[in-house]
């Protein structure tokens, strides 16, 4: 399979070109040239195949022309060591429980999956160059990548994230860490660590020096297995004759999640339309209601991971639709909710129907609740254990909330971080010395 930025379709590169780089040299973000649809046998036994199943079988879509079939499923079969649930809530409104691999967010599938993909490249060439990874992070990406590449030989991960504003379960699943990851405080917001990360591999002193590469969704190997769980959602709500008129609510940041998912929907999977929830961060639905696309500052919310003010995937709709705000409005809405409105929703719900959600979560509930039309049934994607939020929930509640082992263990561990500005100078140097 052929890739080409979306800044040029000239500018091209092989998959393991494309997941090694991360990012085009004109700064665009790879595409795959073609999105193969994938058979009618396959949707009409879906829901007799397992999650690993359902998975390879995208991934040969996406990935069969370049990686053996047997290697590839090892892959699959050892990224998808966990289930992504439906779970009801009330009539008609389901939740994706995507919290159930070893960082509790929804970021796990794609970090373990790039991970592997990139071992196999590097085992495969034998290289003995390190390769270093940069992944800049609003909250789930940095623990979903850190854990995911933790240990892997020839692969150093840098994990950037912006000070005091990401949870502290979350801080601490990247932080205490060690061995071949490398925490780094930046004193900004998540922007800014985007744009040190971008800069970066732009920067010829500094990739004539070490090899970079890029774990955040601009990665192809990171964003696109995001889509093997609305596959596997599909399958469930079909073994419970509920996917007819099936509309997915996504919380949105910086768009990949959502992106994996509408390519699901090119490759023929049949949902009829997304809705792409956000919070106070409203670039994207500004962009719905005006046709204009206006990044600016982000700013802090309850829901941090979706806290970003500039999305980079918003390149890959774009492109995607051909410039045509009217065709991406066509199938995917939107909504903005505020801290407060998410406080009520997660109090709502929780009263209602016993159910937690967390912030990001709520925002996707609550889209689904105003937006569905008679008819349709919803499923929201809940990206990330309630525990890893527990003073903002319990707060909302007004209860405890537990803290799944696996957040505990993380817990126990000592902080180890390098605190730096957001001027690239000192990000490069930084890297240059190590």
């Amino acid at each position: 399979m052929i890739y080409y930025s979306t800044n040029n379709k000239e500018n091209t590169a092989s998959l393991e070109q494309a997941v090694v780089t991360g990012l085009a040299s004109d700064r665009g973000l790879y595409m795959p040239e073609k999105l193969k649809a994938l058979p009618k046998e396959f949707f009409d036994n879906i829901q007799n195949l397992s999650f690993q199943e359902i998975a390879f079988e995208v991934a040969k879509a996406f990935f069969g022309e370049d990686v053996p079939a047997e290697d590839l499923k090892k892959i699959v079969y050892d990224t998808l060591a966990f289930e992504t649930p439906v779970v009801k809530v009330e009539d008609n409104i389901y939740s994706l429980e995507l919290f159930h691999g070893p960082t509790l967010a929804f970021k796990d599938v794609g970090g373990r999956f790039m991970a592997r993909l990139l071992g196999y490249f590097n085992a495969k060439e034998g290289n003995d160059r390190l390769v270093n990874v940069l992944v800049a992070t609003s909250g789930d990406t940095g623990s979903a990548v850190a854990n995911g590449f933790l240990g892997v030989p020839g692969i150093h991960v840098y994990v950037l994230y912006p000070k005091g504003k990401v949870s502290p379960i979350q801080e601490c699943q990247f932080t205490t860490l060690g061995q071949n990851i490398t925490a780094i405080e930046v004193d900004g917001v998540f922007d800014d660590c985007q744009a040190l990360v971008k800069a970066a591999f732009m920067d010829k002193e500094l990739n004539a020096h070490m090899k970079l590469t890029s774990a955040n969704s601009i990665n192809v190997a990171r964003f696109l297995p995001q889509s093997f769980y609305y596959f596997n959602a599909y399958a469930q709500m079909k073994a419970k004759g509920l996917a007819d008129d099936l509309v997915v609510c996504v919380p949105s940041g910086n768009f990949g999640n959502i992106t994996s998912g509408i390519f699901g929907m090119k490759m023929g999977l049949p949902i009829k339309r997304f809705i792409a929830a956000n919070n106070s961060n409203d670039i994207f639905y500004n962009y719905l209601q005006t046709g204009k696309y206006s990044p600016k500052a982000s700013v802090q919310t309850i829901a941090n991971a979706m806290d970003v003010g500039d999305p980079s995937n918003f390149a890959r709709i774009y492109d995607l639709y051909k410039g045509s705000r009217d065709a991406v409005a066509a199938d995917v809405s939107g909504a903005r909710f505020s801290d407060d409105q998410i406080r009520e929703t997660i109090k709502d719900v929780f009263t209602r129907t016993g159910y937690l959600c967390d912030p990001h979560g709520a925002c996707g509930y609550r889209a689904l609740k105003e937006g569905l039309k008679p008819g349709e049934t919803g499923v929201f994607l809940e990206t990330a254990h309630p525990a890893k939020f527990k003073d903002t929930v319990e707060k909302v509640i007004g209860q405890q909330v537990e803290i799944p082992a696996k957040l505990a263990a993380f817990m126990k561990g000592k902080k180890q971080s390098v605190a730096l500005s957001k001027n690239f100078e000192d990000f490069k140097k930084f890297l240059i010395e190590r």
